[in-house]
């Protein structure tokens, strides 16, 4: 029987074209959030080389931080925001469940009519975005795709949970991927471990808040006291995820170096999920990446922004001349699911 379907005539391949990042106005020093733990200045930097983030005031929301990230990105790959013709957003902080906030982005940034939605995948939400972006702009639903990995997680952190009160970071990240002659992003190794999905999480649903009674009143039955109810935060079990990460990851990094065709020492530069500095180098150092490679390390300065890590490293390290235009890159992210994504790509 033959197909009455039209073969699809998208690009023969996808790239990178441009990038911008948004991180908020507010620097927020360890010694601040020394004020809620038990900890020092000293433990924080040797447990993660954290030594500030970014945290968003009221006006820096998820939309806004978006449309920041998304001129940029868009004036770095030339072409107008009425040329996009899908918006992807990875975030897990967008506290509406309907609509997606991607549909208010594009609006915001003047993109007419594209098809707009939102994904949750965590901190390997941003190279899951990449991949949906690749395979519309090949399979030719939209010749431009914005991609977008944004988190105020500020607003998902206790401050007095010891082990991961000097995580987080918020900001925005965006890429425009377009049309190439030549492969210029490779094929993505993505999967889920399920069975390890209570190592990162949110402590509480939101649906404790529909049913619950507010202060002074009686609980359900099988739900806590209303003094016991916190704001939900993220939470996560850190020797687990660090020995997942630092094991499994580099594994994964590695099949997508060789699904690509690319050695390590074909690599210029390697940006990983900034989820903790001794993460970072124990992947290089299982990797054997050599010196010549440079590493993102952005975590310092930004923390851990979930989604919205990998491009804002990637604008940091254009930004600063670490890294040029046309360098091979590895990236990978990973993060609650557990979930992971990662692919070589040639730098916008």
């Amino acid at each position: 029987m033959t197909s009455k379907i039209k073969p699809s005539k998208g690009a023969p391949y996808a790239r990178i074209m441009g990038v911008g990042g948004y991180r908020p106005t507010r620097v927020v020093p360890n010694e601040e959030i020394l004020k809620h733990i038990d900890s020092s200045d000293e433990w924080i930097r040797s447990r993660s080389g954290i030594a500030t983030r970014h945290w968003a005031g009221p006006d820096e929301t998820v939309a806004t931080m978006s449309v920041e990230a998304s001129g940029k990105a868009i004036a770095d790959a030339g072409i107008t925001p009425e040329q996009i013709g899908a918006v992807i957003v990875s975030t897990v902080s967008h506290f509406k469940q309907t609509p997606a906030i991607a549909t208010e982005i594009a609006h915001r940034i003047g993109a007419g009519k594209p098809a707009a939605f939102d994904i949750s995948a965590g901190c390997a939400g941003f190279g899951y975005g990449l991949t949906l972006a690749k395979g519309l702009v090949t399979e030719g639903s939209a010749e431009y795709v914005l991609v977008l990995g944004v988190e105020r997680l500020s607003d998902l952190t206790d401050l007095e949970d010891r082990a991961t009160a000097f995580l987080f970071g918020d900001g925005a990240g965006a890429v425009i991927v377009g049309p190439a002659t030549e492969p210029e992003i490779g094929p993505t190794v993505w999967g889920s471990e399920g069975d390890k999905s209570e190592t990162i999480k949110q402590t509480l649903g939101w649906d404790v808040y529909r049913s619950h009674p507010l202060p002074g009143g009686d609980a359900p039955e099988g739900r806590p006291a209303p003094e016991e109810i916190r704001y939900p935060a993220i939470t996560q079990e850190g020797q687990a995820v660090f020995r997942w990460a630092v094991f499994e990851m580099a594994k994964v990094a590695q099949q997508a170096l060789d699904a690509a065709g690319v050695s390590p020492d074909d690599l210029d530069v390697f940006i990983p999920h900034q989820a903790n500095m001794r993460i970072i180098d124990s992947m290089v150092k299982t990797l054997k990446l050599p010196e010549s490679v440079t590493v993102a390390r952005d975590v310092e300065t930004t923390g851990n922004t979930s989604a919205a890590s990998i491009p804002l490293a990637m604008e940091r390290l254009l930004a600063t001349g670490q890294a040029k235009s046309g360098d091979t890159a590895l990236v990978i992210g990973f993060g609650a699911g557990l979930v992971y994504a990662a692919t070589v790509v040639t730098l916008p």
